[in-house]
């Protein structure tokens, strides 16, 4: 016993040893290969392009398998109703249906005020696309219908293409109003058709990858920015005014303005009415808020609301008495299908653009959010196809352009709903109220509508908080989203959208043509390379520059990648480039000088030899011709061997060099360029680069690349770089490989102590 409790310390100490060696040998491992340009790596790796059958001849094939994907893509109903679980989702689903068509209820009636429309049509609206989408659309817990964002943009177009101006009647200058809701319906589902088009043409080409390019804060800003519009476009029904309808440019702040100008005109029976159903709408909010976790279904406050607020109108006479405006007639049944009015096409189509593409980013955006939440995939183009055909056929049948709800999925989601089945019986309970109920809401008061949009527009005003997150987070992002608001509640809903995305783009140039530039230093004991600036014990390897850019480099900052590479090398290659090309051609002018002088020397020395040899006698001429010709000779030779060693100090290889000239010479003898960040190549880089290396040559200093990507590789030698004088060999798998490679390089003189690196 104590034996064995003596020996267990023992082994304890022996067992952490152990632990401790192995830890230390996984800490401690080399690894040994051979240096490896560009052209080695090919060889060793079997290099070659990818080449394969081209997509379109799959296009053309046709196999059973293939037909029945084909189907369950475009038809995605087909594919996971057949394995719906009836036991386990369905009681989920029929409550969570239930629950959606009791939003859909009031905020079709509201919504369809937004967009300039009666009010029926907000319930079409909430049918008919519906459907649809359970047939076609790929996520199971979004919402689709009317919504307050597409409902103003729709009011903006329908206000300003049929304004109440252009439907005075002349007997007693009242609008008509019968004429005007049909010229706007008219107009609505036309609309609806053209966006339906554009959604699912755009589907068709795999087009969908278009909403990455409105980013989250830009489509939180204009979201936030249309809530006002939302908000101030509800300001006539609150306070029961006759407002002018205004569309362009600064249209919100006009608005606004026209507002107070008629508040003393404001219907105080349409006032209070309104603020007694709003402080009702937010009191039910907040004890759902309060109650969420013993309340199996949220209670329905928006229609509680609605059906006690058209009691109180029709008992108590609110219309005749207090001259509160109420919805009026509201037909029963649906109606049949219309075709729309091709020649609108053109004056609808640039709004037609924008609404399709804020439609489908809102409805893509939750759609993802609850595809990731609960693991399923949402197919973009699909979602773009389904969207499209909600739209396209719902303004066949007098509909106005829809996309999904925030608050109506949240409502899907958390009350059971597992499928779109429950989207299919939300639609049927609103074809039931279509049907015979619809007409019992006649009664109710336009205030109460505009109170339930107001009251849920606090999900989007929250979103004002989202300047102090970004302000900490991201101020770019935060620049993105107050350009946004700004320009869209100055330009409304389309312009803005414009503005918003010329501007988001813009500035994705802007920051590539400002990216982190950085010299590297190796870590020690690694083959690691960081920024020296910020890395302290990074330490640059004696005689050799390694350059990084944190942004590809193409035409937009080909210029600026050059000019920061020459700044940060410490060196003025131009200036030293154009001292030594004039000291060069002082040279080379000397020369040509120093060969006329010689070749005037060499005819006024034959000259001086006649005349010499004429006036002597017989005697002295032959002495004289003895010795004129050894004289003439020998000048000949001095000047023979002066041109040569002129020729031969010119032709020297070191007398053009930087030391042979008297220049200062670079204190590194070879420069790395990490090309790492580079995604693409085009011409511009492509000759921007071959600067670089004439212009660094041209200072003796030699010019290495490192760590590209095989595409760029591709797009190199598609553009012609490679040729005699930069060859692959200059090009390495890694930056170590390009350092190393320069330091093995003999050089006559080396500049600084040579580095030993290890691996």
């Amino acid at each position: 016993m104590g034996l064995s409790e003596a020996s267990r310390p023992r082994d304890t100490h022996i067992l952490l040893a152990t632990t401790e060696a192995m830890e230390l040998r996984r800490r401690d491992y080399h690894v040994e290969r051979p240096l490896l340009n560009q052209e080695q790596l090919e060889q060793l790796g079997h290099w070659g392009s990818v080449t394969g059958a081209p997509k379109w001849r799959t296009w053309f094939q046709c196999s059973h398998a293939r037909a029945r994907a084909l189907l369950f893509r475009c038809l995605p109903v087909l594919a996971w109703l057949p394995q719906y679980p009836v036991r386990d989702w369905l009681l989920g689903d029929l409550l969570s249906g239930l629950s959606v068509a009791i939003m859909q209820l009031p905020q079709g009636l509201a919504y369809a005020l937004l967009a300039g429309l009666p009010p029926v049509f907000g319930l079409y609206s909430s049918f008919y696309p519906v459907f649809i989408y359970f047939l076609f659309g790929t996520s199971r817990h979004i919402s689709v219908g009317t919504f307050a964002v597409m409902s103003v943009m729709v009011g903006s177009v329908t206000e300003s293409l049929a304004p109440d101006e252009a439907f005075l009647q002349t007997s007693n200058s009242t609008v008509d109003q019968v004429a005007r809701d049909a010229t706007r319906v008219q107009l609505a589902s036309t609309l609806s058709v053209l966006v339906g088009l554009f959604q699912v043409g755009l589907g068709l080409v795999h087009f969908g990858f278009v909403v990455t390019y409105l980013s989250e804060p830009l489509v939180r800003g204009y979201t936030t920015a249309a809530s006002i519009q939302v908000f101030v476009s509800q300001l006539k029904y609150v306070f029961g005014l006759r407002l002018s309808n205004f569309s362009g440019p600064l249209s919100l702040i006009y608005t606004v303005l026209e507002v107070c100008q008629k508040l003393p005109q404001a219907v105080v029976g349409t006032v209070v009415t309104a603020i007694v159903a709003g402080v009702v709408l937010v009191l039910v909010k907040l004890l759902n808020g309060k109650l969420q976790r013993h309340l199996p279904l949220p209670i329905p406050g928006e229609l509680l609301t609605l059906i006690g607020a058209t009691g109180i109108s029709y008992g108590v006479g609110l219309k005749r008495r207090f001259g509160v405006d109420v919805v009026g007639n509201i037909p029963a049944g649906l109606v049949p299908p219309v075709a729309p009015n091709l020649q609108l096409f053109v004056k609808l189509v640039g709004n037609a653009f924008a609404i399709a593409i804020v439609g489908f980013a809102i409805a893509i955006s939750l759609g993802k959010i609850f595809g990731l939440r609960h693991g399923y995939r949402v197919d973009s183009n699909q979602e773009l196809v389904a969207l499209g055909l909600s739209n396209l056929i719902g303004g066949i049948f007098r509909c106005f352009p829809v996309s999904c709800s925030m608050s109506r999925s949240l409502v899907q989601e958390s009350t059971g709903g597992n499928t779109q089945v429950a989207g299919a019986i939300s639609s049927l309970f609103i074809l039931i109220i279509i049907v015979k109920l619809g007409e019992l809401f006649q009664d109710l008061p336009k205030a109460v509508l505009a109170a339930t949009i107001i009251v849920n527009l606090k999900g989007m005003l929250m979103q004002f908080t989202d300047i102090c997150s970004l302000w900490k987070a991201n101020r770019v992002d935060l620049l993105i989203w107050l350009v946004t608001f700004v320009a869209t509640i100055l330009l409304n809903l389309d312009l803005g959208l414009a503005v918003a995305v010329a501007f988001s783009l813009l500035l994705v140039v802007v920051r590539t043509q400002l990216p982190h530039y950085c010299v590297l230093g190796q870590v020690p004991d690694t083959d690691i390379y960081r920024d020296v600036a910020e890395y302290s014990e990074a330490r640059e390897v004696p005689g050799v520059k390694v350059f990084r850019s944190s942004a590809t480099v193409y035409f937009a900052n080909a210029e600026l990648y050059s000019d920061a590479l020459k700044r940060r090398c410490g060196v003025d290659v131009d200036q030293l480039i154009s001292r030594k090309k004039k000291l060069l051609r002082k040279q080379e002018l000397k020369l040509k000088q120093l060969q006329k002088k010689l070749q005037k020397q060499g005819a006024a020395s034959k000259g001086t030899s006649v005349s010499a040899n004429v006036n002597t006698s017989d005697g002295d001429i032959e002495s004289n011709n003895v010795e004129g010709s050894k004289a003439q000779v020998s000048t000949e030779n001095e000047l023979e061997d002066t041109a040569a060693s002129g020729q031969e100090e010119a032709k020297a290889p070191d007398a053009s060099t930087l030391r042979a000239l008297g220049l200062p010479q670079p204190d590194f003898h070879s420069l790395v360029l990490d090309l790492g960040a580079l995604s693409f190549v085009d011409t511009v880089c492509v000759k921007s680069l071959k600067n670089i290396f004439r212009d660094f040559r041209e200072i003796e200093v030699e010019v290495y690349m490192a760590a590209c990507h095989t595409p760029v590789v591709t797009q190199l030698e598609a553009g012609h770089f490679f040729d005699a004088s930069i060859t692959k060999q200059h090009l390495f798998a890694s930056v170590h490989d390009a350092v190393i490679f320069a330091l093995q390089q003999p050089r006559a003189n080396p500049v600084g102590p040579v580095l030993v690196t290890k691996l």
